[in-house]
């Protein structure tokens, strides 16, 4: 476990949120938020995470959508008691269990409304790896991306949808694990600035779905063509996602402002695409 010494505390969603990580471990960012912020969950239904590190996403989802069951899934013994002490100290349930996907503990093994995750982004044997032992473990690819999407698929209930948010070059493997068993698939690019390409992107899909599958335009998360100085840059749609707990419905039909089909709750839940 780690020594109060070796955590710092870290604000999200504006400061609304307040959460212990490890100094030099596996760090939220930005992606557990903006995973968070894409998923269309309603008072009442059940999300599991898989791989909830210390729950920032499942806290964030938490916030914006009151009346949640949330429950995740983490490898890592330390970062599961941390997101525990997380989801006390900001007043949510959160119902962590230790374990692998591969072997999913007997308590997750029924159905969710909702699945999420964000993998971990680097294959094997790709770039240089992390000297804390605990980032490398969340960071590079152990458990092939096929199987965190089995696992998936395995834990929804009829009509539940998997969200993933994962680095552009694993669309291709993504699509090819989302067999006959889902449909209704939406892709949400994500790119730094107007004119770059997505270096990352929001996949989700609905168990049971018919539906086409749409690639949708992209989030644009900073203004300018390139960063210019020391002073925030972050567009209107994602400084709303990042700091005010709003969401971004993956729904071609819902615009700027639209209000959620559910009607709005005590927290925004804006709709930006």
């Amino acid at each position: 476990m780690f020594a109060p010494g070796e955590l710092t505390d870290d604000g999200f969603l504006g400061g609304r949120l307040h959460v212990l990580q490890p100094r030099r471990g596996y760090r939220a960012a930005t992606d557990p938020v903006l995973l968070a912020a894409s998923v269309p969950a309603r008072a009442g239904q059940t999300v599991l995470e898989l791989g909830c590190g210390v729950g920032v996403a499942s806290l964030c989802l938490g916030f914006r959508v009151a009346g949640l069951r949330l429950a995740g899934l983490e490898l890592q013994p330390a970062y599961a008691a941390l997101a525990r002490e997380n989801a006390a100290r900001n007043g949510m349930a959160l119902e962590v269990h230790e374990g692998d996907l591969s072997a999913m503990p007997a308590a997750l093994r029924g159905s969710f409304d909702h699945v999420i995750a964000n993998p971990p982004y680097y294959l094997p044997g790709s770039g240089t790896g992390a000297a804390d032992p605990g980032r490398e473990t969340a960071m590079r690819e152990a458990t092939p991306l096929s199987a965190w999407i089995e696992a998936g698929i395995r834990r929804l209930a009829p009509r539940g949808m998997l969200t993933l948010i994962l680095g552009a070059d694993r669309l291709p493997a993504a699509l090819a694990a989302l067999d006959d068993r889902m449909g209704s698939c939406r892709v949400l690019p994500l790119a730094a600035r107007q004119g770059r390409a997505a270096g990352r992107l929001i996949i989700q899909s609905k168990k049971g779905g018919r539906g086409p599958f749409t690639l949708l335009a992209p989030l644009i998360l900073h203004d300018g063509a390139a960063h210019d100085g020391d002073r925030d840059s972050l567009s209107r749609a994602a400084a709303a996602l990042l700091r005010e707990a709003g969401a971004v419905s993956l729904e071609l039909n819902r615009n700027v402002g639209d209000p959620s089909p559910e009607g709005p709750t005590s927290r925004d839940t804006t709709h930006l695409l």
